[in-house]
């Protein structure tokens, strides 16, 4: 994500390295560098100007301490100016009502229907409600079967009218059904078309007439550069939505409409899609996207996932074991399978400062964890519970079962042990304080 804006916006802050204070003349080049970098990543050429001149008055304007080298400042003016090019703040949701009614509005292919599903998870969820998914694209039938797939694999109801042709009623209909049975909240997904059409904009701007939503999302593809930020305009003039999801943000996308939608359309990034997962839905945070930009990771959101995947008790429970040196493969599988649960690795990991740039040509195979998981799941109960009892014989046997060589086996094992050690020096050295367990948020 970003790579190739990161590292041209790395080369234009070089070039102010070895100068003593910051100057029209040595800040120029510098500018230029960081012009080019945004409309590569298919950045408006108006609002790339625009910002390089607002990041040159503020840069000019400051004083350069000893402490701080002029492209150390530099880093810092660019990472305030495209949190602010961002929308500053994470824009507030409002998921309150009864119920509260979410229109959820794009493209056909934007991923509308797709993330309705994601936005029912995160709110069933992360917020402790009970959603509604309603099917109100009545041209096409895929979409409605779209939705029932989606809503039965995440436990969430959907309300559909199959024989019906009238989104409006379909919408109030649904809205009726969700106060009878209890739901807090009716997330209602559209029809899209292939591009801005009328009759599309007359349709969705009757549902939003009809049952007056307390949000109007428009999701759109990250992926469509430019020409996403130019469909957002068309909507938001017809619809005034209340703000964006940004879907693909996983991909190799150019970063333009992530950058530039919130300054043209005056709506916020409220979310943003970041996996195939279901559960890959984020809100969007500016600050931490400026800096994943600007390389300096984003150990935030890494720790808020985290704290998703660990509760209290169980930190408790594995510290106690760690200090006991009872770790076993049980336990390394369960933590395996929560690192997972967290995401892609490699994003993950890009999360670290100082890593993204370490990982940019490293491929990290998500799978690479299955030949591990192997290895494991081909040990009886007794040698999962007690390492020790592994021997030549048994390594023999682990590698027949797992697909793995012995060599693969013995490394396995001896890395296993060595992270054993690790873990119960690090907690002796924090047992005066004890070791903080992640609170479920």
């Amino acid at each position: 994500m970003f790579e190739n804006l990161s590292d041209r916006l790395e080369g234009a802050f070089k070039v102010l390295k070895g100068q003593h204070k910051i100057t029209d003349v040595n800040i120029s080049s510098s500018l230029k560098e960081i012009r080019r970098a945004l409309v590569d990543a298919d950045v408006n050429y108006k609002i790339a100007k625009e910002f390089t001149d607002k990041v040159k008055d503020k840069a000019l304007g400051e004083s350069v301490i000893t402490a701080v080298q002029p492209g150390q400042l530099m880093v810092k003016i660019v990472q305030d100016e495209l949190t602010a090019l961002m929308g500053g703040t994470a824009a507030d949701f409002n998921a309150e009502g009864k119920p509260a009614v979410i229109l959820m509005a794009g493209l056909q292919g934007s991923g509308k229907t797709t993330h309705s599903g994601k936005l029912a998870l995160f709110l069933k969820t992360k917020k402790n409600k009970k959603p509604l998914l309603v099917a109100c694209d009545v041209y096409r039938p895929a979409a409605i079967n779209q939705l029932k797939v989606l809503g039965e694999q995440l436990g969430v109801e959907v309300y559909t009218e199959v024989d019906s042709k009238n989104p409006v009623q379909i919408a109030q209909n649904a809205i009726a059904h969700a106060k009878s049975k209890g739901h807090d909240v009716v997330i209602v997904d559209t029809a899209g078309r292939l591009a801005v059409d009328e009759d599309m904009m007359t349709e969705i701007a009757n549902i939003k007439r009809a049952i007056s939503p307390q949000e109007i999302l428009f999701v759109v593809d990250s992926m469509t550069g430019q020409d996403a930020v130019n469909t957002a305009k068309a909507f938001n003039d017809r619809l005034n939505f209340d703000g964006v999801i940004l879907t693909k943000l996983d991909g190799d996308t150019r970063g333009g409409a992530a950058l530039t939608i919130r300054y043209t359309v005056e709506k916020p990034i409220k979310f943003v899609g970041t996996g195939e997962k279901m559960d890959a839905l984020e809100v969007f945070h500016p600050d931490r996207m400026a800096q994943r930009i600007l390389g300096m990771g984003d150990i935030v959101s890494f720790v808020e996932r985290a704290q998703e995947q660990y509760d209290a008790e169980q930190a408790a429970k594995l510290q106690a074991k760690i200090s006991k040196n009872t770790f076993d493969f049980n336990d390394f599988l369960t933590q395996l399978n929560q690192i997972r649960k967290m995401g892609n690795i490699k994003d993950l990991l890009g999360m670290i400062p100082g890593m993204g740039k370490a990982l940019k040509d490293i491929d990290i195979d998500d799978n690479s964890f299955k030949k591990i998981e192997a290895i494991i799941l081909s040990m009886t109960p007794e040698e999962r519970s007690n390492p020790d009892l592994i021997n030549g014989k048994r390594r023999e046997r682990l590698a027949k079962g797992s697909g793995n060589t012995v060599q693969e086996v013995n490394q396995f094992l001896k890395q296993f042990e060595e992270m054993k050690k690790m873990m119960r020096n690090f907690t002796k050295m924090n047992a005066s304080g004890g070791m903080k367990a992640m609170p479920r948020r």
